[in-house]
């Protein structure tokens, strides 16, 4: 790792006012390190770092990254009902490449780009970042261009470093995606269980990948690419079980099948195309959710990194934030 101490210069962050940038732009904040936030949206945590920018236009990239020495590109389309489809794209994959032109007029030399695990697709084994690439969705497959279109930035100067983050799923306070479902549906106790529960689980606490990020600011020139994920990994089962533990509740779990979830899945699928709405539960959402999806993130640690918190430590900081009013273990 290199020396990054503080100097004038900015840190710009795009889509800093989201989940990950919001904690990312706090421990910057702490470490007295200046930063800038470029996103769509205002950031209420840090409205006075905040300017307007879309990935998905150079000239508003251009404005925001003035005097940055360094980007940390969050930006992204993830959501997995996104419509139309073309939307990935636009900002994945055309948003790297405004990203890559902002730099190189700029002369910023230092890029983390926030990739995903979506990448390597479902695999029946723990995947490590050497793993093939079989992304099944349009945000996996523009995640993996988009991570092409970094590396071509990265080979034409070898004093430029780009470090390639690929997050699990993460979890922690504030967040309203799938983990926060599952623990919301089982503190309601309306949790059922789809098949057996087998399935083992990778996942990574917020505050964890955020003090990884502003870890790899030290990081060294070339290409550094690293899967992100907080251990122990659980089975489904086990993850439910804890989580019950964390609000005190004991009673049994009810289970369906697959095979019925998947249909109902499909079926709101179909509604959803005829009336333009929007449901937690999806086809896809089901098979992500029955299926394993662990990944290997030893080489992040080899980087020195440790992480501030445990898996089971930010399972429970969040269903303490989330749901205290439940939680009957204080």
């Amino acid at each position: 790792m290199s020396d990054c101490t503080p100097n004038s210069d900015p840190i710009l962050i795009l889509g800093g006012s989201g989940f990950i940038g919001t904690q990312l732009c706090s421990l910057l904040t702490e470490r007295g390190i200046p930063f800038r936030i470029g996103d769509l949206r205002p950031s209420k945590a840090f409205p006075d770092h905040w300017a307007q920018c879309d990935v998905r236009h150079l000239e508003s990239l251009r404005e925001v990254n003035r005097n940055a020495r360094a980007i940390v590109n969050l930006a992204a389309e993830h959501r997995d009902d996104v419509r139309p489809l073309a939307l990935y794209h636009e900002t994945n994959v055309k948003g790297a490449i405004n990203v890559c032109q902002a730099a190189r007029e700029a002369g910023v030399s230092r890029i983390i780009f926030t990739s995903s695990v979506a990448v390597y697709g479902f695999h029946s084994f723990a995947a490590d970042e050497d793993c093939p690439f079989l992304p099944f969705n349009e945000y996996g497959k523009t995640k993996l261009d988009a991570e092409g279109i970094y590396r071509k930035w990265a080979a034409e100067d070898p004093s430029r470093s780009l470090v390639v983050v690929r997050p699990t799923v993460v979890f922690g306070e504030g967040n309203r995606a799938n983990v926060y479902t599952l623990l919301r549906q089982v503190a309601s106790r309306r949790f059922v269980m789809t098949g057996p529960g087998t399935n083992i689980k990778s996942m990574a606490y917020v505050l964890n990948v955020a003090a990884f990020l502003a870890h790899l600011l030290a990081i060294g020139t070339g290409v550094h690419t690293f899967n992100y994920a907080d251990g122990p990994d659980m089975s489904t089962r086990e993850l439910v079980e804890y989580i019950k533990r964390c609000l005190g509740e004991n009673g049994r779990t009810p289970h369906i099948p697959i095979s019925l979830a998947l249909a109902g899945g499909h079926l709101l699928d179909g509604v959803a195309r005829v009336t333009g709405r929007k449901f937690p539960i999806s086809a896809i959402r089901v098979r992500k959710f029955c299926e394993s999806t662990q990944f290997r993130a030893e080489r992040a640690l080899q980087t020195g990194f440790v992480p501030p918190y445990s898996l089971l430590q930010g399972l429970e900081r969040t269903i303490r934030s989330e749901f205290s009013s439940t939680t009957k273990n204080d």
